[in-house]
């Protein structure tokens, strides 16, 4: 460890904590914690600081709250869900997205320049609903979809904000429909600009968009043609498999139907065709996972993309390497706990979102109610696409509400953010969590590393 990061290690150490998770990099603190036992009381710990951390040196605060919003007259939905921010272009790192999951969808910017909280696309805005996935684009503009698709349904649509950093209350939001529709929740984007995605459905599939202008510099362009494909492991038209991967098309080139998956074009409304990606997945054999999730792609130390997949009902994680096209379960309830040493069991329960901080490692948040609902840190020190370990990082207290959208900031590396979704209270709340201590905390650890020089003074008299 770096001298600061040792130091305050040592600190740490003196008050009685031991600093359980040290990873060999050094880019932040988040990985420095004390492992929780168990998870902290429902309704035990006040709304404006809801989680349980595992580190005296973590600090939680919040920068936005839906009673604040609506009193300041902003059209506000609430269920507050996965978090972005600007990460390239003009003022990049500034403003933080997130859309709202509700029959009214909508997305709201926070500039955390100014702390100004703002609706940038309007509730209930060409019908979108249940408002989840939030990426940030190549290109510089951001992208929300519909987690919502079945048969007969208008929904499932992929949506971009072509101009998010505009001061505008009616953002430009486009549908891009050479997307096939599913219900959507994760989305990434690899090297190549191939953009990933799922349906999450039980007996939903994975998925992969390729442009036809994979270096575009509009949505215009980069959605304007393009082909999709579906994931079959270990051979496909199967569930939950490991193994050789293969994308299988759905579309041809330009984002029309083979032959194999014509039927799977359906009249949405107004005579617009789209394609059911969930009934042309089944036709052409793709995988069945049970809900999943989120996604997040990883660059590995030997170029390697690793795609990480969080599947809610079977509560499992999997691991795809993009390279060696290989698909692993990366961790599941029979992960190894790191403070039993025996099997997670049931305590792992419901993954839902996941997260990648500065050192690589990868967090898992459960879907589930406060008192229950834990964001994991998964101990995968080799980068092998299997974790080692699992390691119970923050628990929620808020009633009725649940952990969403863990997002680590990509220029600050000791600081995350997160939502406390739907709560009783109605009040959704954007919390950041700094690895380091806030200033008037200082004290307290400035006096551990005064005692810590003193036995050291001491040692050296003796």
């Amino acid at each position: 460890m770096q001298p600061r990061k040792l130091a305050i290690a040592a600190a740490i150490g003196l008050m009685g904590v031991s600093a359980q998770q040290v990873s060999a990099a050094d880019n932040t603190y988040f990985d420095n914690f004390t492992a929780l036992p168990g998870n902290v009381a429902a309704g035990s710990l006040p709304e404006s600081a809801p989680l349980q951390l595992s580190s005296p040196l973590f600090s939680q605060k919040v920068l936005a709250d839906r009673v604040t919003q609506l009193a300041n007259g902003q059209s506000n939905s609430g269920n507050w869900d996965m978090i972005t921010a600007n990460e390239n272009g003009t003022d990049a790192g500034r403003y933080l997205f997130m859309p709202f999951e509700t029959g009214a969808g909508g997305v709201q910017r926070t500039d955390l320049w100014t702390g100004v909280t703002k609706t940038i696309v309007q509730s209930g805005t060409q019908g979108f609903v249940a408002g989840d996935f939030s990426r940030w684009t190549p290109w510089g503009t951001y992208m929300t979809a519909e987690e919502s698709w079945g048969t007969n349904s208008t929904y499932g649509r992929l949506f971009e904000v072509t101009n998010p950093l505009a001061d505008t209350s009616s953002a430009s939001f486009i549908h891009r429909n050479v997307v096939p529709r599913v219900s959507h929740e994760g989305g990434a984007f690899d090297k190549n600009k191939s953009f990933y995605f799922i349906d999450e459905f039980n007996g939903g599939s994975i998925y992969k968009y390729v442009s036809a202008a994979p270096g575009a510099t509009t949505g215009d362009s980069y959605f304007d043609k393009g082909q999709t494909f579906v994931l079959k492991a270990n051979g496909g038209n199967n569930a939950n498999a490991v193994g050789a991967a293969s994308w299988e098309a759905i579309t041809t080139a330009t984002g029309t139907p083979l032959a194999s998956t014509v039927n799977a074009m359906v009249n949405v409304g107004g005579g617009t065709f789209s394609m059911d990606g969930r009934a042309a997945a089944d036709m052409v054999g793709g995988t069945n996972y049970q809900r999943p999730e989120d996604l997040e792609l990883q660059v590995l130390a030997n170029g390697d993309e690793v795609l990480y997949i969080a599947t809610t009902t079977t509560n499992e994680v999997y691991s795809l390497n993009l390279a060696t096209n290989e698909m692993k379960l990366f961790a599941s309830r029979a992960t190894f706990d790191s403070i039993t040493g025996a099997a997670v069991g049931s305590e792992f329960t419901s993954p839902d979102n996941l997260a990648i901080d500065a050192n690589g490692n990868i967090y898992i948040v459960e879907d589930q109610p406060g008192g229950r609902a834990d964001i994991w840190f998964a101990q995968d020190a080799d980068r092998d696409g299997v974790a080692e370990s699992l390691s119970r990082w923050a628990s929620l207290s808020t009633e009725g509400a649940e952990p969403t959208g863990l997002y680590f900031d990509k220029f600050n590396p000791n600081v995350a953010y997160v939502n406390v979704q739907h709560p009783n209270s109605g009040n959704d709340t954007l919390l950041q969590i700094t690895a380091v201590p806030e200033p008037e905390s200082y004290a307290m650890f400035l006096a551990g590393l005064g005692l810590l020089g003193m036995i050291a003074r001491r040692r050296t008299r003796v």
